[in-house]
C-alpha cells in the first residue's frame, strides 16, 4: 500500500506559495538530525506519496528532481507531515547515504552557534541529554558514509555479530568495574557500553527516542496494587 493509498485527503490541506511550492524539511527519522531543505510542487509531492521516495522541484534547474536517482543516496520515506499552518512539510526517511551534495551526511554541517556557546554567553546550562542526541547524530552519519578508518564503521561492516560481542565484552566490564568500586573505571566503561548500545539500536533501526518512549511509559505505568 502506497502513502498516498494510506492517506489521500491530507495533501489537500497543504497551503502553497505564489509559484505553487512549499518548503519540505527532511529529517532522519531515526537520530531525529535535519538533513536537508528542498521544495515540493503538487506534482512532486504526489510522486513522493505515490513511490514511497523523495521528489522534489528544483528552482534553479525548474524540473522535478529524484532525491538520489543518480548518486544512490536516495530516501525512503517514513512518513509525512504538515505543520500547523499547513505551508511547511516534514519528511521522515530512512536515508541511503550522504544526504548533502559536498558528501556530507546532512546538509546542516556548518555550525553558527552551538547550545555551548549559548549556555556559555547566558550562563544556562545545556541540556544533560545534549551528548546522547549529539553521539546518535554521529552515529547515523557513520552508518551512511562510512570513513574509511573510523572505529564505527568498522563496527557496521562487521555487522551485528561483532556489535553484539562488543556490547557483551563492554557490559562484563561495567560488571568488573563496579564489582572493584572503581568509580572512575566505571564511569568509563559505562560510557563505552552506552556508545555500542547506541550502535547496536541503530543497526536495528530502532531510535534512541524509542527507549526514552519506553522509559516513560513504565515511569507513568500505574502500580499494581496487592
Amino acid at each position: 500500500m502506497t502513502l498516498q493509498q494510506q492517506s489521500p485527503e491530507w495533501a489537500d490541506q497543504i497551503k502553497w506559495s505564489e509559484d505553487g511550492l512549499v518548503p519540505a524539511v527532511v529529517q532522519d527519522s531515526l537520530s531525529k538530525e535535519v538533513l536537508m531543505l528542498a521544495y515540493m510542487n503538487e506534482e512532486s509531492l504526489k510522486k513522493s506519496l505515490e513511490s514511497g521516495q523523495t521528489w522534489f522541484w528544483s528552482r534553479s534547474r525548474n524540473e522535478l528532481w529524484n532525491k538520489g536517482a543518480t548518486s544512490g543516496h536516495t530516501q525512503q520515506i517514513v512518513s509525512l507531515h504538515y505543520d500547523c499552518d499547513g505551508d511547511t512539510l516534514l519528511v521522515k526517511v530512512q536515508q541511503k547515504g550522504p544526504a548533502c551534495h559536498t558528501g556530507a551526511y546532512s546538509c546542516f554541517y556548518r555550525e553558527g552557534a552551538s547550545a555551548e556557546e549559548n549556555a556559555t554567553s547566558t550562563g544556562q546550562q545545556e541540556d544533560r541529554f545534549g551528548p546522547l542526541s549529539r553521539l546518535e547524530a554521529t552515529i547515523a552519519q557513520r552508518d551512511a558514509e562510512r570513513p574509511e578508518g573510523a572505529y564505527t564503521t568498522y563496527l557496521f561492516e562487521k555487522g551485528v555479530d561483532k556489535i553484539l560481542k562488543k556490547v557483551g565484552e563492554e557490559t562484563a566490564e561495567v560488571i568488573i568495574a563496579a564489582k572493584n568500586r572503581d568509580q572512575v573505571e566505571l564511569r568509563a566503561e559505562a560510557a563505552d557500553l552506552i556508545f555500542h548500545l547506541m550502535v547496536l539500536l541503530r543497526e536495528q533501526g530502532i531510535p534512541f527516542d524509542g527507549v526514552l518512549q519506553e522509559l516513560e511509559f513504565r515511569h507513568r505505568k500505574p502500580v499494581k496494587k496487592d
